[in-house]
């Protein structure tokens, strides 16, 4: 209970229970004690110095003392905050000298009480909770008046320690029982009390936000020392509680003034007078809620969990420390997995069928190269960015959001519904100050992370444009309403764009299928191309694939490690920095080279491609699984399995259609044998009269050859051969019944020639054997022509039929 004593004539009341609960939390700190030592003893000493003010006190500790009163601190937080205060001045000056008028401040960590933001309602207001949220705006730091002394301007009459009510807050009446003063009065500066003061708003995550709902953001009351702790875009938990102030924004409007001449909506009538409150000049009381924080933390730190991806300044050391021995008996183990890169790949995205090169390409962008900085002060961007474009239903979007889900710091956008302000950043007025304040976009907020865009390509190119500096320098440039702010945005792009007409175009390059920007596309290191065919085997699996997710079977889910396991093993693998190895330098140089060579022979459509960022790709790439492996030196075979990845990403995926009798002109290999010429003219006579440009499209000259392949692969005619002519009779047997004509029958017999004949010397798919006789050979001179005109046909061993 409460007592009330009497001081000169005035009431002073005292909270029995503040009073308790101080002194309780002051034996806590003074016999609290950790591997045989008091444990804030150390801490308490550092706040001696002038720029600390702040105990962190760990609140497990104070369960472990004493449960009531840590039952006490969590309902009653609010109204005991104060005499917490006390008690860590009074500790603090028992183990130190400080100055007198010195304030000092008490902060929670590991708080169990945690909530969402949604979860803020009136019920929770004065008691300790946690929340956790992304930083999406950040104010400049201000001074406030928390303690005011005023000086009474009728009698001059001091009034100490006034309380701030969230806004500039006069004494209610002067404390001179004869003066009756209740409204002038000057604030004394020397005297009173000011803290540094910071507003910073946090909007609830992605994985607490209900389906449809668009997110809730709080402001969170930053004071002392945990101002400028936290950057837009960050993830952090926030100890405190939630208060209700006054709403400064809404009490500054003016009311409206009572006007009879108001404009009418159209059937009312005039003479209906002046309804509302705020007709006849009255404000609206107004309140909101907002969230008054004592501790800041980045929000679990534990690896393996939904902490940072990226932490700057830690070594794998520091990290071992904080791993339990079942943790890192797991990293060492997956560490000496010889088929490491494969099963992270498979343990990633175990619901998508194939794509094993994207797959890759996207594990190795989580991982990332090595940023550095030149003796001139240059930054060289460490990320990698990759865009995947294809076919409709080729899981592009489901890569994307496995991706921005498994990632702690990822932002999922889809291009359309993205402005540029909304990707980099947008600078607004300040409803309470009117200052211009910049709110953090997409890119912002994915620093340090992935930043997944969707329906790239139906992004407007003006805010494709605005992009361009995020993507190669890393940063985000503003200059607008006197606001003028280099951001960082140290992020990875990962894109997914579909091709004009919603179908790839073989025939034509890849910038001319997705109308992208040249400058645009050379920033990013990988291209992946997903075509949409038609293959029976494939079919068949994704169909099995899909069909399994549905019915929620896990048996089908091709897992090597669960998802935990391999975010702790990236998270710790990232932590090196390799550098390239004498044999790596020269071996990056040749292959680059060859690169550009081939490029340059291929014509000038495509030199367009290979440029000197291709080279730093390759660089990042080799990092990167350099990174994967735990090695601090990049070497040779990490440089050969990027470039295979990049040359399987830039490869020259158009294909133009077959033109079969362009093969007669086609100069044969000198390791080949000749087209006998008898055969030759024979064919060519053939095909006069039919006076046809045969010609195929690529997925036909491909579906027809696997059909040929694989029948010469099948049982004993793989061991023996088939004879060429065996072969076409077999495919006009297999597709009579669509033959109507005997014209019919000789065009398919010569366009299935042609198509073997492009096989054998063009492809080498398909090798012809002939013999060589012996002397003893005493074979008839007209099987040595039927070797000729009609050999035996082998697939080449070494030929892999793609599926």
């Amino acid at each position: 209970m409460d007592t009330v004593e009497t001081q000169n004539g005035h009431a002073k009341v005292l909270d029995e229970i503040g009073v308790r609960c101080q002194k309780l939390f002051q034996d806590f700190l003074e016999e609290f004690k950790e591997d045989g030592e008091v444990k804030y003893i150390d801490l308490a000493k550092e706040l001696t110095s002038i720029e600390r003010c702040t105990l962190e006190v760990n609140f497990e500790d104070v369960e472990k003392y004493n449960q009531n009163l840590a039952t006490a601190i969590i309902e009653e937080y609010y109204r005991i905050f104060p005499y917490l205060c006390r008690a860590v001045k009074n500790f603090v000056k028992d183990h130190g000298e400080v100055h007198a008028n010195k304030e000092f401040y008490v902060g929670f960590t590991d708080v169990p009480t945690k909530v969402n933001i949604r979860q803020l309602t009136t019920s929770k207001i004065g008691s300790l909770v946690r929340i956790s949220g992304q930083v999406v705006r950040t104010h400049p730091v201000h001074p406030e008046l928390v303690a005011g002394t005023f000086v009474c301007m009728d009698c001059q009459t001091v009034v100490k320690d006034v309380e701030q009510q969230f806004k500039y807050t006069q004494p209610a009446v002067c404390r001179n029982n004869v003066c009756a003063n209740r409204r002038r009065f000057s604030l004394d500066i020397d005297k009173s009390k000011f803290v540094d003061f910071q507003k910073v708003r946090i909007q609830e995550s992605q994985s607490e936000l209900p389906k449809g709902c668009i997110p809730r953001s709080v402001e969170v009351v930053l004071r002392g020392e945990v101002v400028e702790l936290v950057q837009a875009g960050d993830r952090y938990d926030f100890t405190g509680t939630p208060i209700v102030i006054p709403d400064v924004s809404a009490i500054s409007l003016p009311g409206a003034k009572a006007d009879p001449d108001v404009r009418k909506r159209p059937g009312e009538s005039k003479d209906e007078g002046v309804r509302g409150l705020k007709s006849l000049g009255v404000r609206d009381l107004s309140y909101k809620m907002s969230f008054l924080a004592c501790s800041v933390t980045p929000t679990s730190p534990r690896f393996g969990g939904c902490g940072e991806l990226l932490m700057e300044d830690v070594t794998p050391q520091m990290m071992r420390k904080n791993m339990t021995d079942a943790e890192w008996a797991k990293i060492y183990e997956m560490n000496q997995d010889k088929n490491l890169y494969n099963n992270l790949v498979s343990s990633l995205f175990p619901s998508v069928h194939g794509c094993d090169q994207v797959k890759k390409g996207i594990l190795l962008m989580l991982f990332g190269g090595v940023p550095k900085v030149t003796t001139e002060g240059t930054t060289l961007r460490g990320d990698v960015n990759c865009c995947i474009v294809g076919d409709p239903s080729t899981a592009k979007s489901q890569l994307l959001k496995q991706v921005a889900e498994m990632s702690p710091r990822a932002v999922y956008t889809s291009g359309k519904a993205s402005s540029a302000a909304g990707l980099t950043a947008a600078v607004v007025r300040d409803e309470e100050s009117n200052d211009f304040v910049i709110e953090a976009g997409a890119l912002m907020l994915a620093d340090n992370g992935v930043c997944c865009i969707d329906e790239f390509d139906k992004m407007d190119p003006h805010d494709q444009v605005a992009i361009h500096e995020a993507m190669e320098q890393q940063t985000i440039s503003l200059a607008k309403a006197g606001v003028r702010a280099t951001l960082n945005a140290r992020t990875s792009i990962l894109a997914a764009a579909n091709p004009i007409g919603g179908h790839y175009d073989r025939t034509k390059s890849l910038q001319q299928n997705i109308m992208m920007s040249a400058p645009i596309m050379s920033r990013f290191d990988l291209f992946f191309v997903l075509l949409d065919e038609c293959n029976e085997v494939t079919d068949y699996a994704i169909a099995r694939k899909i069909v399994a997710l549905y019915n929620n079977i896990e048996e089908n889910v091709d897992r090597v490690y669960t998802q935990k396991e391999v975010l702790r093993y990236i998270t710790f693998a990232r932590q090196f920095k390799p550098i390239l190895s004498e044999e790596a330098s020269k071996l990056l140089v040749t292959l680059y080279k060859q690169l550009r060579q081939r490029d340059s022979s291929t014509g000038a459509k495509a030199a367009w491609r290979i440029t000197v960022r291709q080279l730093e790709s390759m660089i990042r790439l080799s990092e990167a699984i350099a990174k994967m492996e735990c090695l601090d030196e990049v070497l040779g075979r990490h440089v050969t399995e990027a470039f295979n990845l990049l040359n399987k990403s830039i490869i020259r995926v158009e294909q133009p259609d077959i033109h079969l009798d362009e093969d007669d002109d086609v100069p044969m290999n000198s390791d080949q044998p000749a087209m006998p010429d008898s055969a030759a003219t024979a064919e060519e006579n053939s095909a006069r009269p039919a006076k046809k440009n045969l010609k195929l499209s690529f997925d036909e000259y491909k579906r027809l050859s696997t059909l040929l392949i694989t029948h010469m692969r099948s049982g004993p005619i793989e061991e023996n051969g088939i004879r060429r002519s065996e072969l076409v009779h077999w495919y006009l047997d297999r597709f009579g019944h669509l033959i109507d004509s005997e014209e019919e029958l000789v065009e398919k017999k010569i366009f299935i020639t042609k198509v073997l004949d492009r096989l054998i010397y063009h492809d080498n798919v398909i090798i012809p054997l002939t013999q060589i006789r012996d002397e003893d050979d005493e074979r008839e001179p007209e099987d040595e022509e039927q070797d000729e005109e009609d050999p035996l046909l082998v697939v080449h061993p070494n030929y892999v039929l793609e599926i």
